[in-house]
């Protein structure tokens, strides 16, 4: 089996990516999207900065992002809604955020952030990565 190269941009000091390169993997997403995207139209997220500063507070050493759709219902209608739910991220790569039940977080094992609003939406419409090419 001939291994195909991947279009990931080799590392630089700012840990950045070409715009060529988000412009096709925001492309791919759309493309690729699961059975809930084929009929929601979900492109970005807006992620305000202080569920960042929030979740690095504890000392973290990174954040991990979990994607989900919250249900509301809106005169009579159920409306879905896209989130992220944001977490703090050990040195280990471990969540930071522990749950005896499964359903409740334990005291003093983090909190889960949900502040983030969906493109659509909240979307900068001149942004190039938000266009269908």
């Amino acid at each position: 089996m001939e291994k195909q190269p991947n279009d990931v941009p080799k590392k630089n000091k700012k840990n950045t990516i070409p715009l060529k390169t988000a412009k096709n993997w925001a492309k791919r997403w759309r493309k690729m999207e699961s059975s809930y995207n084929k009929y929601n139209d979900c492109r970005a997220f807006n992620i305000p900065l202080l569920d960042l500063q929030e979740a690095i507070a504890e000392g973290a050493a990174s954040v991990r992002a979990y994607i989900g759709v919250e249900k509301m219902m809106v005169e009579g209608e159920n409306v879905y809604i896209e989130k992220l739910m944001i977490v703090g991220v050990d040195k280990n790569g471990k969540d930071m955020i522990s749950s005896e039940d499964g359903e409740t977080l334990d005291s003093e094992s983090g909190e889960i952030f949900d502040f983030t609003q969906p493109c659509p939406e909240n979307c900068d419409p001149n942004s190039p990565l938000n266009g269908p090419s």
